[in-house]
């Protein structure tokens, strides 16, 4: 088995639980630490190692940490990096504290990129951990928004036509102004049928 077929048979059964919680922002997020965890059970079983190294670029705005996780065995390897800045203007915290912080966000990307780790539903990943004063968290798991006009209305109205609550409709989906209105309609009328 080469190295790439090592990475798939990781990236395939990888499993890592979000074992972190972020009070400020109420949320479970995974750390390096919990990826690195994760990996150990296939490091003797497919004779693999991980390294992380960590490079500093100076620039005029920034500094800036270049990230970069290695799976490697006796013969070859692959690599994936992640940069991150130092925000050097975070209040709160000493300089080794802000350096760290951006350590621990490389390294966990850095590892994101190599093992192939979707964080779309990680509010660690889309949190702007509160900048503006204001501390965004995305849902884990996002309604879909129905239009007057999308498939997703017309199964809506023939769903309501047939006896259906909107009640039940809008506990599972976001409706637009529009048509949230049709459908009230829809169901006004079907209502005014059956008493006649």
């Amino acid at each position: 088995m080469d190295i790439n077929e090592k990475l798939a048979t990781i990236q395939a059964e990888f499993k890592s639980k979000k074992s972190r919680f972020n009070s400020f922002g109420k949320y479970y997020f995974r750390s390096a630490e919990d990826i690195l965890e994760a990996t150990k059970p296939f490091l003797k079983k497919l004779g693999v190692t991980v390294v992380i190294t960590e490079r500093y670029i100076h620039t005029e705005m920034l500094p800036v940490l270049e990230t970069t996780a290695t799976l490697s065995d006796l013969e070859s390897s692959v690599s994936a990096t992640a940069i991150v800045g130092v925000d050097m203007d975070q209040k709160g915290m000493q300089v080794p504290q802000k350096f760290g912080t951006a350590s621990s966000y490389g390294k966990k990307y850095a590892l994101g990129n190599l093992f192939l780790i979707d964080d779309t539903q990680d509010s660690d990943a889309t949190n702007e951990h509160g900048k503006n004063g204001v501390a965004k968290v995305t849902q884990k798991k996002t309604k879909k928004t129905i239009n007057v006009g999308d498939e997703a209305y017309e199964k809506a109205v023939t769903y309501i036509e047939s006896g259906g609550k909107i009640s039940v409709i809008k506990s599972k989906y976001n409706l637009s102004k529009e048509a949230d209105i049709g459908l009230a309609l829809i169901a006004t009328k079907d209502e005014v049928k059956t008493s006649d």
